[in-house]
């Protein structure tokens, strides 16, 4: 006997909420809002070993957050729906402006976000075709070519300090990595700075271009 008639119907409900109930599953999503990965290469980008990465996109599967295809030997995971992504973006949005042990998490994780003078997917949607302004995507370039910012430039972190001199120093460089958490192009950023060139990280990375709605390109864009 239920403790009160409605309940059948909000323990379906409950079950978005225990599936959301986990950082590795969150983790999992955001990088699946880059675009569809087979579990191999969202491991890698997520950072997850890759037994549990299958175990929690099943869990994902299940409450219908997430779908997959098969192409030969190899599956490939998306969102499930762009309704998937906007309502992630709403609760880390709803999330942070609730709890202030979230907002002291991020800043210490990220630095202070006002020193990074943050470029907001809007704006950057608006400057794209500016010829002072230089998109430099700092992950890793396999995930570049999986799908960027239209006309960003592949500069992964780990070769940016040698490849300093390929960047014009009389314009303004948006740095972007993963989602709206990576500390990539934070890093980034303050190295770029630190070589007398005017940086600025890209607010919420590829995950927040995404779901402001703009698109992406494939392939590897011209160095």
């Amino acid at each position: 006997m239920t403790e009160f008639p409605e309940e059948p119907i909000y323990r379906q409900l409950a079950r978005i909420g225990r599936t959301l109930a986990s950082p590795v599953r969150l983790r999992l999503l955001d990088v699946l809002d880059a675009g569809e990965r087979t579990v191999e290469q969202l491991s890698q980008e997520a950072d997850v070993p890759l037994k549990n990465t299958s175990a929690q996109l099943q869990q994902l599967r299940a409450a219908h957050l997430v779908t997959s295809r098969r192409e030969g030997t190899r599956v490939y995971y998306r969102l499930a729906d762009e309704r998937v992504s906007r309502f992630l973006g709403e609760l880390q949005d709803f999330a942070e402006g609730r709890l202030a042990d979230l907002r002291e998490a991020v800043s210490r994780h990220l630095g202070d976000p006002v020193a990074l003078e943050p470029v907001t997917a809007e704006e950057l949607a608006r400057r794209l075709a500016d010829p002072g302004v230089v998109v430099v995507d700092v992950r890793p370039a396999a995930a570049h070519a999986r799908g960027h910012v239209p006309g960003a430039v592949s500069v992964p972190l780990a070769e940016l300090r040698d490849r300093l001199g390929e960047l014009p120093r009389d314009a303004e460089i948006v740095a972007y990595c993963g989602g709206p958490y990576c500390v990539v192009s934070p890093q980034a950023v303050r190295l770029l700075r630190d070589h007398g060139l005017r940086a600025r990280t890209l607010e919420g990375g590829i995950t927040r271009w995404r779901r402001t709605g703009n698109r992406l390109e494939e392939g590897t864009a011209a160095r």
